[in-house]
C-alpha cells in the first residue's frame, strides 16, 4: 500500500512540473496564430492597374496608402508621402540596391533635421509606371530597412486624384 501511494505521489509531480510548460506552451501557440492571422488582415491591399494605366492604390487599414514597386530594379515597398519631396530609401536599401554614394544632404523632416544623402538619375517603378532619372534620398529611418516613401520626386509627374478610400495616379 505505501507503495502505492509514492507511485500516484510521483505521477502528480510529474503532471505539477509539466502543468506550467504546457500552459506557457499553449499560449505560445495561440499567440503564434493571433500574429499570422493580423499579419494577413493588417496586409496592405494591391493596387491596381487599369487598361488605360492608371495606377489604383487602396487605403490601408491603418490609413495610408502603399504600393509595391522597384528602385533600380531591386523590389520596395512604398509608403506613398504626397509631402515628401523626395522618394527616400533606407541606408540598408541603398546598400543592397547598390545606389551610387550622392551627394550628401541634410533633410528637413517633420521630426527635425536628419542627416544623408541625394542619389540622381535613378529609375523609380510602380507597377506599369517608370520613372527614370528620378532623384532618391537616402536616410531614412524606421522599423523596416526595405520600406521606402514615394514622394514627389516620382509623383510629380502624375496626376494624383484621392477619392474615398483610394488614391489614383494617372500619367500628366
Amino acid at each position: 500500500m505505501g507503495n502505492r501511494s509514492s507511485n500516484e505521489a510521483g505521477r502528480a509531480g510529474a503532471g505539477l512540473a509539466w502543468g506550467p510548460l504546457a500552459i506557457v506552451l499553449f499560449w505560445l501557440a495561440v499567440m503564434g496564430v493571433l500574429y499570422a492571422l493580423m499579419t494577413q488582415v493588417l496586409k496592405p491591399p494591391p493596387m491596381q492597374v487599369s487598361i488605360t494605366g492608371e495606377l489604383t492604390i487602396p487605403r490601408a487599414r491603418d490609413g495610408h496608402f502603399y504600393a509595391q514597386g522597384q528602385i533600380q530594379g531591386k523590389p520596395v515597398t512604398f509608403l506613398v508621402d504626397t509631402g515628401a519631396s523626395l522618394v527616400v530609401v533606407s541606408e540598408a536599401f541603398a546598400r543592397d540596391a547598390s545606389l551610387a554614394p550622392g551627394e550628401p544632404t541634410t533633410f528637413r523632416t517633420a521630426s527635425g533635421e536628419l542627416r544623408g544623402r541625394i542619389v540622381s538619375g535613378l529609375t523609380v517603378s510602380v507597377g506599369p509606371a517608370s520613372v527614370s532619372g528620378a532623384r532618391v534620398g537616402v536616410g531614412l529611418v524606421g522599423p523596416d530597412p526595405a520600406m521606402a516613401l514615394l514622394g514627389q520626386s516620382f509623383l510629380s509627374r502624375f496626376e494624383v486624384l484621392l477619392s474615398g478610400d483610394t488614391m489614383t495616379l494617372r500619367e500628366k
